[in-house]
Parts: structure tokens; C-alpha cells; sequence
């Protein structure tokens, strides 16, 4: 059934200048159109939101039911994230395509990584690295055009974070990703596993928390990019109390906290690209967003990798004649705090009004 054609009406960011659209069958126009309601008349219009590193379909245990994964879709939603890098979960959410109330979802499919290596029941562990190249040739033809790595954990026979793969393995698996179409990305905590993944050409790192001088002059060699998690990384202290008879990776996952920031700003100074991801923490972009601000970022970058500058990046469009009506609108300026970002005055999906 077509939807009634809508109007809206504001400023448009990042540049502040008066913006008019059209929705016609869920698609913006710039074109105007007779019968339209006008359903914001105010002041401020954005892109919808991207978490660029979620996991709509993982529990604490793993799979979840869809229900729940549903729910947490329907959160992110709710404080206008409508574009979701699902950065690797074990359920089955591609179903959720067919919804019209639901964000859209670009999946990595599921977390690659060694046995006893990751959290129980997220990912497919693989017995011999060398299975990785073919893993993750079939998780890029699965997914949406990323694959996901686990690239360091605890390795309880040392007692620290330490590197799941070879460089050499690397090499190829990243390889095979990109023949496949697709992206790669890896969890990495330490410093010791960022060279081999750099060096091998992969597309991102998420959260980075071990980054130096010497690997961010990798990435910004290799065009890497970023998604840090900072709210994410304040669970470390807690990670640190939990594992204490780990005394090693106690303290270095305590250290990689303390020089965090610094860290993650070094990198901003020096150009890596930087998005705004929240990893389990559905419904927290605005909160990501601050955090940001903490790296150095000014207001409007720290919301433009959050919503503009992320769908550009994924490959998705912005406002712009023939995008997909996916918006938030704002009557205070979204720039001046999460508060204004967590209460939305309007979240337009496939043009449906939330």
C-alpha cells in the first residue's frame, strides 16, 4: 500500500542551511508535491543515525531469539539509528530486511576466531588457522559486504592478550575477503596483533586501544579506518577486577584504559578516519557521540561520524533526491548535547514517522 506523501522542513546539517523535502513511497524528493502533510516544520534535520559497530542478534550467551533481536533493533531505531554495521552476531537477522519499522542492517556475519579464544558461543572457532582463508571467503559471500575477526584475546597459557593469527594467514584471508566483495574488520585490544592486520590490508579496527606512533603511521599508510567503542572501553577496569588471577592482563587491560583517549586522539590528529560504534550497547549513540568530543572532536565531526559521514563511508546515501527517506529531526540543535540526540522530535524510517 503507497504511504501519504509527506513534507519536512529545517536546517540540514552539517552546513545549517534551510533544507525542504518531499517523501514520496518512502523516498525523498526535492521536487515538491501536491497533498503532502507536513509532518516538521522546525529546525533541525539530520541523515538517521549510524551505529557502526553493533550487534543486533548476540545476547550474553550468544544466539538470542528474534524477539529480542527485534527489540534491540527497535532501540536503536527509537533514538533515530537507522543504519547498523552488525559487527558479527550468531543469530540470523537477515529476516529483519522485509521490515519497514526496523533499521537497515549491513552484517559481518559471524566472529571468526580460535577455539577458547573469544567469548563462548559467538563465534565460529576455527581448530587450524589455516581455515581461515575459506571462512572467511563464505562469511564475505554471507554477509552485507564486511567480515569480522577476532584478532587478539586472552591467552590463558601466557596470561595476556596475544595475536589469534599469523601474519602470513592474514594475508591471504584478507585477501579472500576482498575478492569476495567485502570488507574486513577486526576486534583488537593489544599492540602486538595491529601490524600483522595492518600490513595484510584490512579495511578497519575496532576499538584500537593499543594503537602507537608506529602502527597509526600504518594506518594512515594503509587508509585503515577506525571504530573505537569508547564507551565500550570504559568496561575495562571492571574486565581487569573480573580476571585478577591474571595478573598480567589485569594490568595491561587497566593500562589500555588509562592511555585510551590519547591514544584514540593521536589518531584522529593524524587522519585515520573515525566512526561512532556502541558494540552492545543498543540505543547509545548519543552517548558515543560525547565521548567522542572527548578525542578532540569538534560537535559537528563528532556527529557527522555518527550520521553523514558513516553513511558515506558504508556506502549509503545522505539526504539527497532519490535517497531513501531514513532521517531524525531535532527542534534544538542535535549538537549541543546527548540529551537533544537521545529525544528526537521526529525519526523518519523508509518515510514511515516514529
Amino acid at each position: 500500500m503507497q504511504r501519504p506523501n509527506l513534507h519536512i522542513r529545517g536546517l540540514g546539517l552539517p552546513d545549517g542551511e534551510p533544507v525542504e523535502w518531499w517523501i514520496v513511497d518512502g523516498t525523498l524528493s526535492a521536487e515538491p508535491v501536491n497533498d503532502a502533510d507536513t509532518v516538521f516544520d522546525g529546525s533541525w534535520i539530520v541523515p538517521g543515525l549510524v551505529d557502526a559497530h553493533c550487534h543486533v542478534g548476540l545476547g550474553p550467551h550468544g544466539t538470542i531469539e528474534l524477539g529480542e533481536a527485534i527489540a534491540q533493533a527497535e532501540t536503536e531505531r527509537d533514538v533515530g539509528a537507522l543504519l547498523l554495521r552488525d559487527a558479527g552476531s550468531p543469530t540470523d537477522t537477515r529476516s529483519f530486511d522485509d521490515y519497514d519499522d526496523l533499521p537497515r542492517i549491513i552484517r559481518a556475519g559471524r566472529h571468526l576466531a580460535r577455539p577458547k579464544r573469544y567469548q563462548r558461543g559467538f563465534a565460529i572457532e576455527l581448530e587450524d588457522e589455516s581455515q581461515l582463508p575459506d571462512a572467511v571467503a563464505e562469511q564475505a559471500r554471507w554477509g552485507d559486504g564486511w567480515v569480522k575477526l577476532v584478532g587478539d584475546w586472552i591467552d590463558r597459557d601466557i596470561g595476556d592478550l596475544s595475536p589469534l593469527w599469523s601474519d602470513e594467514i592474514l594475508k591471504q584471508a584478507i585477501d579472500a575477503a576482498h575478492d569476495n566483495g567485502a570488507r574486513v574488520t577486526a576486534h583488537v585490544f593489544s599492540e602486538d596483533a595491529l601490524p600483522g592486520l595492518i600490513n595484510a590490508g584490512i579495511d578497519c579496527i575496532e576499538h584500537g586501544t593499543g594503537l602507537t606512533d608506529d602502527t597509526i603511521e600504518l594506518m594512515v599508510q594503509h587508509g585503515t579506518a577506525l571504530v573505537p567503542t569508547l564507551i565500550n572501553i570504559e568496561n575495562f577496569p571492571g574486565i581487569a577486577d573480573a580476571a585478577e588471577k591474571y595478573a598480567t592482563y589485569a594490568r595491561h587491560i587497566r593500562d589500555l584504559h588509562a592511555t585510551c583517549y590519547p591514544r584514540i586522539g593521536a589518531a584522529r590528529e593524524a587522519g585515520i578516519p573515525i566512526y561512532a560504534g556502541t558494540r552492545v550497547a543498543h540505543g547509545r549513540s548519543a552517548d558515543e557521540i560525547e565521548a567522542l568530543k572527548g578525542i578532540g572532536m569538534s560537535p559537528t565531526e563528532a556527529l557527522g561520524v555518527a550520521s553523514w559521514t558513516a553513511r558515506e563511508w558504508l556506502g549509503r546515501p545522505g539526504l539527497e533526491h532519490g535517497a531513501p527517506a531514513d532521517l531524525v529531526c531535532y527542534l534544538e540543535d542535535p549538537r549541543s548535547g546527548p540529551e537533544v540526540i537521545n529525544d528526537p522530535d521526529a525519526v523518519i524510517l523508509r518515510g514511515r514517522v516514529f
